[in-house]
């Protein structure tokens, strides 16, 4: 049997440095992919519960209830481990969830209103945004002179514009659902779709916002308290509590807290386990160990898989609007990611050639201490 000891130490470092570049590198990208896929089937589970009967508001309650209660074990047991807590952090907290509760509310509606196409299509937004916000409040500056920062703007206003394609463009239909070719549709049919259709990309749209809102408080939170496990608890307790006060609000028939088919308990259940709680905790562990940057770069794979899922599934029609403005809003997207890493790398650049530098001029100072010592 080989021990640890009678491995060389050559060895041994290259086994610990390939394990430190598989929890660094390809750990993120894997449970990233995962997350990815998981939404685009979330999303359509909740949307075949929203057609059924499931109330929007009272969904969210349920799904962050649920989670609170998956996580309440981890957050009893483990509070002699955790690093203290403050009543500023858990004020911070409560406003991350803030924006979280608000996000998901409009999401469900916008679901509801058009598809999980549209949903994914949109989400690619989330780090245009994010660039913006960055820029907005300085965080990050923009300069048009060099062609990174040029492909940023340039990047961001041709996803802006793939969205409003979107949204107010339907087009032809590309892959129909059997149910469009039983009977043809009434003018003011086609009408009401398309209006709810533009109120859905709109919605959907205040997602894609507060989506970015989002990632950079939460990645200044993780900095501030770095305790993954601990800030998902809170945020979904407080989602839960702060849905609950808008779906009192919003909502005052009683009959719409009832969950009537086993498709709304099953997307109540699935969106608890992977949407309020893997999905939380990944990605605020993706922002700890790669940024938010790297979060936002996955955020197109759930295109395709949202188109082939929806047309399946919900039978939900394809529209070339849909497609061009895919398309469109990837393109942006990319331009972005690529003016973010092209600046990341120049900054490395030059980090190393002060490290260089200083590398060169250590020997000169040792010789001049070892000449002066003689």
């Amino acid at each position: 049997m080989i021990t640890e000891l009678s491995l060389p130490p050559q060895q041994l470092r290259g086994g610990k440095m390939q394990l430190r570049s598989f929890s660094r590198e390809t750990l993120p990208f894997l449970a990233m992919i995962t997350v990815e896929c998981t939404d685009v089937g979330l999303s359509v589970l909740s949307k075949a519960a929203l057609n059924q009967g499931m109330n929007n508001f009272v969904s969210v309650v349920y799904c962050n209830a649920s989670g609170t209660l998956i996580l309440l074990p981890y957050f009893l047991f483990h509070r002699n481990r955790r690093p203290p807590l403050t009543f500023s952090l858990l004020w911070r907290f409560f406003l991350v969830a803030l924006i979280m509760s608000s996000g998901q509310i409009i999401a469900y509606t916008g679901i509801k209103f058009s598809s999980p196409t549209l949903l994914s299509a949109m989400a690619n937004l989330s780090p245009v945004f994010t660039f913006l916000l960055a820029v907005i409040f300085r965080f990050e500056k923009l300069e048009l002179r060099r062609s990174s920062g040029l492909a940023k703007f340039l990047g961001a206003v041709i996803a802006v514009t793939g969205a409003f394609i979107i949204t107010l463009y339907q087009g032809p239909e590309l892959l129909m659902a059997s149910s469009t070719y039983s009977s043809p549709t009434p003018h003011r049919l086609l009408d009401s779709q398309q209006s709810k259709w533009v109120i859905g990309g709109f919605l959907l749209l205040l997602t894609a916002l507060s989506s970015a809102t989002w990632n950079i408080s939460q990645a200044s939170t993780v900095k501030k308290y770095p305790e993954e496990m601990t800030i998902v608890f809170f945020c979904t307790l407080f989602v839960a509590i702060q849905a609950a006060v808008f779906s009192a609000i919003a909502e005052r028939n009683i009959n719409a807290w009832k969950l009537s088919t086993m498709v709304e308990v099953l997307a109540i259940i699935c969106t608890a386990i992977f949407g309020s709680v893997f999905r939380i905790a990944v990605h605020t562990w993706c922002l700890r160990k790669k940024g938010p940057i790297y979060v936002a770069m996955f955020k197109p794979l759930g295109m395709a898989a949202a188109v082939v899922l929806t047309v399946i599934f919900l039978g939900s029609t394809l529209f070339l609007g849909s497609v061009i403005g895919s398309i469109v809003i990837a393109l942006g997207f990319y331009s972005v990611i690529w003016g973010q890493m092209k600046e990341r790398n120049m900054a490395i650049d030059i980090e190393n050639c002060s490290l260089g530098s200083t590398s060169k001029k250590t020997p000169l100072l040792q010789n001049s201490q070892d000449i002066s010592s003689i």
